[in-house]
């Protein structure tokens, strides 16, 4: 939620979806670590002029108001992006991958912003989903290494 790193998360992770291909017209996850990764990528779709909206997949639908287990912008039919913050085992991803098939939207992908590489990619990729990691546990130690 730091400002810079808003500032920083959304180009690469835009860039990451541009070279693997994945156009998305929504971005969103598990709240609440996927939510300032999807809010930095939908910040920096509209500054490059071509906006993917985010939304916020809930862990249970509310009991209240609309009862609706993802908020913000998703409408059946979208093709979206999940975020996850750190894959481990791979569960909060494939519970926002859950919740969004049975709203009737279309999974193109997993971004993460860090896999730890503890068997939850894979995981995911056998549930079906490709992966798209913007750093590994390995990258984040040579780096701490080098600084």
């Amino acid at each position: 939620m730091h400002a810079e790193g808003q500032t920083l998360i959304g180009p690469v992770a835009l860039d990451a979806l541009d070279e693997a291909k994945i156009g998305p017209d929504r971005i969103g996850g598990l709240t609440m670590g996927a939510d300032p990764i999807a809010y930095s990528v939908a910040g920096e779709s509209f500054r490059r002029g071509r906006p993917v909206d985010a939304f916020s997949v809930r862990k249970e639908a509310k009991e209240h108001g609309r009862g609706r287990r993802i908020e913000g912008c998703f409408d059946p039919g979208a093709r979206v992006v999940v975020v996850e913050d750190v894959i481990t085992s791979g569960g909060s991803a494939l519970r926002a991958c859950e919740a969004i098939g049975e709203a009737g939207g279309e999974v193109l992908a997993v971004l993460a912003l860090v896999d730890r590489c503890e068997g939850g990619r894979e995981a995911i990729e056998e549930a079906g989903y490709a992966v798209i990691s913007l750093y590994t546990v390995q990258d984040l130690a040579t780096y701490a290494s080098s600084s």
